[in-house]
């Protein structure tokens, strides 16, 4: 039996969504604040017995924040199990209820915790008038959280995750329409107590690293005691006896020894002087604390590892971080291994960002030794080292969507080949695609390197703080990786960049033309070709797809580049690129012709010489604040990141005030009133408008006017 589906709604920071999962190992990625976290909180309310209590004390911040007022809605964590045994015992605590001993065994189940307003709220909400808003706000208001309660239910078949479905059962709260019935055989029966699926499975749940010595040393988060005390059930008591007879026996000589009489003697005589025989204790005695029993004798016993070939075992303190976090991982293992020897009817391990301060080697080794054949794994994890090994068909991918959170599977509705294609082009690199918030996919280093810089320079922001990753497919072959953008996989935005390669040189054939030249020509024509055809290809792959647009160089990045008025900047790599000075000064001439057939020839040809990622590397190192970005990378931009928000516009302008005018005095009034202008803005006193037409009046012919252009 395993975990298929999770469904949530309304809880914590998820409104409404599903996660899938499969048998085996599967994986959790997501950026901080995403919910992976209260995703295993979920799953244990269901499944771990240490969370009964919880279960059923949910409270107001367990709501979705997105709901705005709480009061009347439903919390609910719908669970679907595949695979279950048709052992009777199994089938029991599925087959409750109305069900027929006569059905077929089930493979497939459900199981719910619904935390809903008692009958009696219910039958109020019921009793609203149909757009009464007044008379719904009173009943909610009077709504506290004592007022709701907690029911487990199973053999449910009603999809929580439709909204009409919820509305036909929680109610309409805009249109202040609610159902008279309050209880729905869809939502499932109850289960009984004494039928708790959680006495029925195990779960072993390894938290987020935070400090391993302190988890060492609490009796209760203990992971040696814990293994200790599960195997001291299985000790023969008559095995123990001689072990406490000598515990007893050396504590008795501790206390006999004669300084130890002798100190307890004066103890006792100096507070008979000081506070006089009435008000003395009673007795007093000097005894020795060894435990006695079996268990408090395991509490004493503490763990001692060498990290060198030296010899010396030290104890977890004095372990590196990522050294005792291995062995606090390793004992939960262990104990999760016990936990399986049990033969329950399912067995589940949630292990929660593994990744803290271990090797990436290791890493990547844990996750990919880590799988039992009787047991269902769920990780949570920031690292693309994990994500890189992990099956991306056994993936959900959190993403934020304002005050809510939703889960992708980044392998629905692809063909089988398509999943193998991505799962070899998923690596550490790569693999950031599935965390990022957008995503820039480009064809080669160039773009790989310089985009970000041209990003930081002109709006003093890194790409990173604009949670867009710039992806390297290192070929025109985009439709294999941007497949995974779609509403039915990740609805992140991912904005393609690639070239037209449309010639900037007259290619016609000349024959004065040497073969050389004929060569380039064709090539050039090639290209052309090629270009469009990949032009019609992505418009066709693209279409309808909100998540997926693309964006061309109408030549190809370096001639573009230049196009946009850097040649300045390019002209500056010359003296790097060549040692010859007749060359250099061909160079700077070319670069500088106005000719865009000259400067991109040029372009291209010191980009080839040095290597184009090594030549944008050199390029990078003279770019200034001044540079322009083409307009199809900044347009790039603007799809990827979505909405600039009123402060982070704000950001941007205050840094290019920042560029042109510094601390130069004779710029300060203009620089204040560019600034108040901008503060204005962002206090949201002024429209956009009004900032555009302070930015051209202010800021005239500079990077950023493009930028702003672009913004509508």
């Amino acid at each position: 039996m395993h975990i298929s589906k999770l469904t949530l709604v309304n809880y914590r920071n998820f409104k409404n969504t599903t996660l899938r999962f499969h048998k085996g190992v599967n994986t959790i990625i997501g950026e901080n604040g995403a919910g992976k976290s209260n995703i295993f909180r979920a799953i244990r309310l269901l499944l771990d017995d240490t969370m009964v209590r919880a279960a059923y004390r949910l409270d107001e911040s367990d709501f979705s924040r997105s709901l705005g007022q709480w009061q009347g809605h439903w919390i609910i964590i719908s669970m679907e199990f595949e695979e279950i045994s048709t052992d009777e015992s199994v089938q029991a605590l599925f087959l409750h209820g109305t069900a027929s001993l006569d059905d077929a065994p089930l493979r497939k189940a459900t199981y719910n915790l619904i935390f809903r307003p008692k009958r009696e709220i219910r039958l109020k909400l019921a009793d609203v008038d149909f757009l009464d808003e007044d008379q719904l706000a009173e009943v909610r208001n009077a709504i506290t959280i004592d007022d709701y309660e907690t029911v487990f239910t199973g053999r449910s078949w009603a999809d929580f995750s439709d909204p009409a479905v919820y509305e036909k059962i929680v109610g309409d709260f805009d249109l202040c329409n609610f159902n008279s019935e309050t209880e729905f055989p869809e939502i499932g029966a109850k289960v009984p107590g004494f039928l708790s699926v959680t006495k029925e499975v195990t779960l072993t749940f390894i938290q987020a690293l935070r400090d391993v010595v302190a988890e060492f040393h609490n009796n209760r988060t203990n992971p040696l005691l814990t293994l200790l005390k599960s195997k001291s059930g299985e000790i023969n008591p008559a095995t123990m006896q001689p072990i406490t007879e000598m515990a007893r026996e050396l504590n008795t000589s501790i206390e006999g020894l004669e300084d130890v009489q002798s100190v307890r003697n004066h103890i006792r005589e100096t507070i008979k002087d000081a506070a006089g025989e009435t008000y003395s204790p009673a007795s007093l005695s000097i005894k020795s604390d060894l435990p006695e029993e079996a268990d408090k004798l395991f509490q004493s016993l503490r763990l001692f590892v060498g990290e060198s070939e030296e010899g010396y075992e030290g104890a977890i303190h004095e372990l590196s971080l990522g050294g005792a976090n291995l062995i606090y991982l390793t004992l939960k293992l262990l104990e999760f291994k016990y936990q399986r020897e049990k033969q329950a009817m399912a067995n589940f391990l949630l292990i929660e960002e593994p990744e803290a301060h271990i090797h990436t080697h290791i890493q990547k080794t844990l996750f990919d030794r880590i799988a039992y054949s009787d047991a269902q794994i769920i990780y949570t994890t920031h690292s693309t080292h994990i994500s890189e090994v992990s099956n991306v068909s056994n993936v959900n991918i959190l993403g934020r969507h304002g005050s809510f959170c939703e889960a992708y599977q980044p392998a629905t509705g692809l063909e089988p080949t398509q999943v193998t294609s991505i799962q070899r082009y998923l690596d550490a690199v790569r693999s950031n695609l599935l965390f990022a918030k957008s995503v820039i996919l480009v064809e080669g280093d160039v773009e790989e390197i310089l985009i970000p810089v041209l990003v930081k320079k002109v709006l003093g922001l890194s790409v990173d703080e604009l949670g867009i990753s710039v992806i390297n497919i290192r070929s025109t072959g985009f439709k294999n990786v941007a497949v995974l953008f779609h509403d039915l996989r990740i609805r992140k935005r991912c904005a393609i960049v690639t070239d037209l390669d449309q010639t900037f040189f007259d290619t016609t054939p000349l024959p004065t033309d040497t073969s050389a030249i004929a060569e380039k020509k064709n090539k050039a024509l090639g290209s052309q070709k090629s270009g469009s055809e990949r032009h019609a290809d992505l418009k066709g792959f693209t279409a309808g797809n909100p998540w997926l647009a693309t964006f061309y160089a109408k030549h190809t990045f370096e001639v573009d580049f230049i196009a946009a008025g850097n040649h300045n900047s390019v002209v500056q790599t010359a003296p790097e690129v060549y040692k010859d000075a007749k060359t250099i000064e061909q160079a700077t001439e070319d670069l500088q012709s106005g000719q865009l057939s000259r400067m991109g020839s040029r372009a291209l040809t010191m980009a080839k010489q040095e290597g184009k990622g090594w030549f944008a590397i050199l390029l990078a190192e003279h770019l200034t604040h001044q540079v322009q970005i083409p307009a199809y990378i900044l347009q790039a931009i603007h799809f990827a990141h979505g909405e600039f928000s009123r402060p982070l516009l704000a950001r941007i302008l205050q840094h290019r005030a920042e560029c042109l005018f510094g601390t130069w005095p004779a710029a300060a009034p203009v620089k204040t009133d560019f600034l108040l202008e901008v503060e204005r803005f962002e206090k949201e006193q002024i429209s956009l408008q009004d900032l555009k037409a302070a930015v051209a009046h202010r800021l005239p012919e500079d990077s950023i006017t493009a930028f702003m252009t672009e913004i509508i």
